[in-house]
């Protein structure tokens, strides 16, 4: 690792795929689906007195397919799984508006830093694809990929940090 190894005082989920099982565009809350061990690894960092937070990219709704308050529910259900997290930041725009927040741009990723008030390199970023990886780098936070079947093995090969599952990954977070 480039960086010298900081204790970790944040830990970030990417939403959809990482968090709860990835539904395209969803605007349901009953369809809210955990990620095998996910609750549990929140509620890990939580207890290891690590700040959460979740940071998703929501095209849906720069497409017309999402409403805000759709995502705002499906979120609110989240929280009812999971506990109440410390920042909430999603991204509405479609990948050809050239936002600054869109994954794999940092943008999502620095302004939880400053909600949570730490810095980059006291935290870690945890997602299924590599515009998460990318965001994480881009910001300077470290972080930690969990493949899924989705996941390209390329994505996987380049990856840092890898973790089998949710659990695992916030084990490296704590460590």
């Amino acid at each position: 690792m480039s960086m010298e190894h900081v204790a970790a005082r944040a830990v970030l989920f990417d939403r959809d795929g990482t968090l709860v099982e990835d539904v395209p565009y969803n605007g349901n809350p009953s369809l809210v689906r955990p990620m095998p061990g996910a609750v549990a690894a929140v509620a890990a960092a939580r207890a290891g007195g690590l700040a959460v937070g979740v940071v998703s990219n929501q095209s849906g709704i720069g497409r017309g397919l999402l409403t805000w308050d759709e995502v705002g529910a499906v979120n609110a259900r989240v929280e009812e799984v999971f506990g109440g997290f410390d920042t909430w930041q999603i991204c509405p725009h479609t990948p050809d508006e050239g936002c600054a927040c869109r994954k794999p741009e940092p943008g999502m990723v620095l302004a939880a830093c400053a909600e949570l008030g730490v810095l980059p390199e006291e935290t870690v970023f945890v997602g299924d694809i590599e515009a998460d990886v990318l965001a994480a780098e881009r910001a300077g936070t470290r972080s930690v990929l969990v493949p899924t079947p989705v996941t390209l093995p390329d994505e996987v090969h380049r990856a840092e940090t890898v973790a089998a599952d949710l659990p695992e990954a916030v084990r490296l977070a704590l460590s």
